[in-house]
């Protein structure tokens, strides 16, 4: 045997005994979220460790269906970021801060608004795996250059205000379709304008949270967008232009005669008009399951816009047209700021209701050009 053979991985003596190999000293085993209580001792890797079986490792059906479908990794703007990944030859997941803020100098490139790149590059971030997101320092500096060299970049688009005069045609014509659909979407309608809620609000909304009454609806909200972990109750008191009450009372009748007494409240509906359920739910091949999804509830209310014969002032008509109504017409007819903020659940101090809605409002109404008379020189004689 050569001195270099080795007997059994074990170190031996030239003479062929085995030699003592010293263990490395044990070393604490603790990070910064360890807590031990007084007395206890440090635990070192000399401590026996934990024995984990396959139970351990494994998560339920229903959890991980769950996680599936909150994956924010399955984004419609993940993919778009990992298709240009592939084109590139980069990792998407994880991907590197030079990776990360080189996809950010390809949006500015398309001419993006910035309220869009930050969106696109948030939902990114958020998708990668804990503790390995990049750095967004470089990105940011980035896109203050774009903003400052791209004006209209920041510009946003409002939607169109769908008021009482826009609204009222809208619903008659749904009822007026005659459908299941029509009756959905004539109730929707209605609901997103007094409820004053995002699209998402209206379309999460279910049937147990609904108390009506015979002159209003009591909305019981677990949370908002700017009320975390508060619960609300709303009172929607209805107006006779409107007709909530009876236009959700009708819908809701339908469902119960389906069958439907729980769940969500504006939900997919299949070919035959009858609403989908769990069983149905394969049918419906979404995540949302029976939930009616964010761009359905813009495509119904861009349908009845154009049904009814309306024309917008050239800005878009979409879902969030139905909240900047309600919010336009008690600006125009004055509510203040703080009262639009209440009806709008909008954070407290926002300067969205007094910008977007309130001011404008009166401005219209207050034109100081009017002050003015009308320049009408007398014609000479001929």
């Amino acid at each position: 045997m050569t001195k270099d053979e080795v007997l059994d991985a074990e170190f031996v003596d030239d003479d062929g005994a085995l030699a003592l190999v010293e263990e490395p000293p044990a070393r604490p085993r603790v990070d910064a979220n360890t807590v031990l209580r007084p007395g206890q001792a440090v635990p070192t890797t000399a401590d026996p460790d934990t024995r984990y079986t396959e139970r351990d490792l494994y998560v339920s059906e229903e959890t991980a269906r769950i996680l599936d479908e909150s994956d924010p990794g399955d984004s419609g703007r993940m993919k778009a970021f990992k298709t240009w990944c592939a084109e590139q030859g980069r990792v998407a997941v994880p991907c590197t801060t030079a990776t990360f803020t080189e996809y950010s100098r390809h949006l500015m490139q398309r001419g993006l608004k910035v309220a869009t790149i930050k969106n696109y590059m948030s939902r990114i971030r958020t998708a990668m795996p804990a503790g390995k997101k990049p750095d967004n320092s470089l990105y940011l500096r980035l896109l203050a250059d774009y903003r400052k060299r791209n004006k209209r970049a920041v510009r946003t688009r409002q939607a169109f205000p769908i008021t009482l005069p826009y609204l009222v045609p809208m619903m008659e014509k749904a009822e007026a379709d005659g459908r299941p659909v029509g009756i959905r979407d004539a109730a929707m309608l209605a609901f997103g304008y007094r409820f004053l809620g995002r699209s998402i609000e209206d379309a999460n909304l279910e049937i147990e949270d609904l108390t009506i009454t015979d002159d209003r609806i009591l909305v019981w909200l677990p949370e908002d967008k700017t009320h975390k972990d508060e619960e609300q109750t709303i009172p929607l008191k209805d107006r006779s232009d409107l007709q909530l009450v009876p236009r959700m009372r009708r819908w809701l009748e339908y469902l119960a005669e389906q069958g439907v007494t729980t769940g969500p409240v504006f939900r997919h509906l299949l070919k035959n008009g009858r609403p989908a359920t769990e069983s149905t739910r394969a049918r419906t091949a979404t995540k949302r399951g029976v939930h009616l999804r964010g761009h359905v509830v813009n495509e119904r209310v861009k349908f009845w816009f154009a049904a009814a014969g309306l024309v917008s002032d050239g800005r878009p008509v979409t879902s969030h047209s139905l909240r900047a109504g309600g919010a336009t017409d008690l600006a125009e007819h004055g509510a203040t700021d703080e009262e639009l903020e209440r009806a709008g659940r909008w954070a407290a101090g926002s300067s969205i209701p007094r910008r977007v809605y309130v001011r404008p409002a009166r401005d219209a109404q207050k034109d100081p050009f009017e002050r003015i008379p009308v320049h009408a020189p007398e014609r000479k004689a001929e």
